[in-house]
């Protein structure tokens, strides 16, 4: 019997936007259907986040707005960059996000595209928006964190 390490985790892309834009309250992972020439094109790298969004509807659930650029090296067969993708939960997970997401300012957002072994997965987001008051407070935070850093070098 052959003993396999701890799966490897290749990050493709992430949604550093949403972190502005968003409070993240909680993340859960899902598996993403795929047609070959899409796997092949996120293994170049060729993915964006920007403006995508995942639906719940009749118990499934949907990433919508996410652009896989053409494979470069397809042909006629290649996919269209932002047809709907089908995520792959369980079917109580689903249920749960769905009963979360339902409230008032909520919504789900996908926070990174990642391999994990062979299998291409998305982190999702239930996030909560923030006004244009508290993203000043979060670069606030942020700028004094690091004025803080360089102190403590010095």
């Amino acid at each position: 019997m052959v003993h396999k390490g701890p799966l490897q985790l290749k990050i493709i892309t992430q949604n550093r936007k949403a972190y502005h834009d968003y409070f993240i309250e909680d993340t859960y992972e899902a598996g993403i259907a795929l047609k070959g020439t899409e796997v092949k094109s996120i293994r170049e790298g060729r993915v964006n986040l920007k403006d995508s969004y995942v639906l719940i509807k009749d118990l499934e659930a949907f990433l919508l707005n996410c652009h896989i650029s053409p494979y470069s090296h397809g042909n006629i067969m290649n996919h269209d960059p932002l047809r709907t993708r089908k995520l792959l939960l369980h079917r109580k997970e689903i249920l749960r996000i769905q009963g979360r997401s339902m409230q008032k300012g909520y919504t789900l957002i996908p926070l990174k595209v990642y391999f994990k072994g062979p299998h291409v997965k998305v982190e999702i987001g239930l996030a909560k928006g923030k006004r244009e008051y508290e993203k000043r407070d979060s670069i606030k935070e942020r700028e004094a964190k690091k004025d803080i850093q360089r102190a403590m070098r010095k």
